[in-house]
């Protein structure tokens, strides 16, 4: 048996995520390099999908990532009309730790009720561990 082509899983795998919206974290976390890129880069256009679904979907997947590149199409989901989606997206804030997420979670906190006040107070928790640890 000869020996594998280099890359031919990762092009396999980044065509079936393309095709079909998969993410697990294996495969989100993993790689390097222009693999990697590909996949921000599509995470970060399935984030302007029509399907609250494949937005929320997105949004885990690139703060899964915790790549900076994210940040400001992350910042804009804020004001997505989907509460889901608006959550996700503070939540993957927090994941990448990065300062321009400061200003935009704390004027979402203020603009959600109660319920998700929990969830973006722990947004904001885990931003400020990102930031000590850089």
């Amino acid at each position: 048996m000869g020996k594998p082509v280099a890359g031919i899983t990762d092009t396999v795998i980044t065509d079936l995520g393309r095709e079909n919206g998969w993410s697990h974290p294996g495969v989100v976390l993993g790689g390097s390099g222009i693999w990697r890129e590909e996949r921000l880069a599509h995470f970060i256009r399935m984030l302007s999908n029509e399907d609250d679904g494949k937005r929320w979907h997105a949004a885990e997947s690139v703060g899964r990532m915790r790549d900076p590149g994210a940040v400001e199409p992350l910042i804009d989901k804020l004001r997505d009309d989907n509460f889901r989606v608006r959550l996700k997206a503070a939540r993957a804030l927090g994941q990448i730790g990065d300062i321009r997420a400061t200003g935009p979670l704390r004027r979402l906190f203020r603009m959600e009720n109660d319920e998700a006040h929990e969830i973006i107070t722990g947004a904001i928790k885990e931003f400020n561990l990102q930031m000590d640890q850089q």
